[in-house]
């Protein structure tokens, strides 16, 4: 992987991880286009630069991680990844056979599109508006709603944010919860990976353009991720998640064609 491949990826991951677009159907695509295998390091790259996300959130959102005190976060936060984990836990390896075939994660991409195009008339009465009013019952019934993302092409930040309007939050701070659960639950995706390739490919690490790779990747990711998550809260603020609907159909529509025409395998 050249230095630019990675830093496109980087890029593509930096704006679909955090909007409800799903960055596992991006990436599919980018790398296709660019014509990058399915190696053991392209792999793990691709979960690996969630770990620039995850610390944009961090950074951006400071106050609220380092504020000791509030206790409660931290546990809202730690029983809302529970599902997750315990799902993908007992679900990996029927989960890699789904992304063995891409069709499943086109359908997702396509049957995700038609979901956001109604979901703001669905739950329109919110009644949570600040982090503090989040129940525990809150956080696990959103954990619940994340583990939907478990199936390539859902998106982990539409199953997280249409379960926090489930649970009567408002637009902006079901987003905004769903960037503090993707801390946890994409830590924990990007510890297991690594594990995972130090036992069955450790090879990949001693490879320096590998490492200068993952070292641009995630500087990227981070930059993007941090200016799509302040994009994301003010845009649906305004507009809602129709848009993101419409671009998913049509992102799906173009991922079935492009499965047609053997430009995804």
């Amino acid at each position: 992987m050249s230095p630019i491949q990675a830093a496109v990826l980087a890029v593509v991951e930096g704006l679909t991880e955090f909007l409800p677009i799903s960055s596992t159907g991006h990436l599919i695509m980018v790398s296709s286009l660019m014509g990058i295998g399915k190696e053991d390091f392209t792999q793990f790259f691709e979960v690996a630069i969630q770990l620039g996300a995850i610390l944009s959130v961090v950074v951006l959102y400071w106050r609220k991680f380092f504020h000791f005190k509030e206790w409660q976060f931290y546990v809202k936060l730690g029983i809302a990844v529970i599902p997750a984990l315990v799902f993908g836990y007992f679900l990996g390896p029927k989960i890699d056979l789904l992304l063995i075939n891409p069709l499943y994660t086109a359908l997702a991409i396509l049957g995700g599109g038609f979901v956001l195009l109604f979901i703001d008339n669905i739950f329109h009465k919110p009644k949570i508006k600040e982090e503090k009013e989040i129940t525990f019952l809150n956080g696990l019934m959103i954990g619940i709603f994340q583990c939907a993302a478990l199936i390539p092409g859902v998106s982990r930040s539409a199953a997280s944010i249409i379960g926090g309007m489930q649970q009567k939050l408002t637009r902006s701070l079901a987003a905004e919860f769903s960037f503090f659960l993707a801390v946890p639950t994409m830590a924990a995706a990007t510890g297991y990976k690594l594990l995972e390739t130090l036992k069955s490919s450790p090879e990949v690490f001693h490879n320096s353009d590998n490492m200068k790779a993952l070292l641009i990747g995630n500087v990227v990711a981070f930059v993007v991720a941090f200016f799509t998550m302040r994009f994301l809260v003010d845009f649906i603020k305004k507009y809602g998640f129709k848009y993101f609907g419409w671009y998913r159909i049509c992102i799906g529509l173009v991922f079935l064609l492009m499965i047609k025409m053997n430009q995804i395998r």
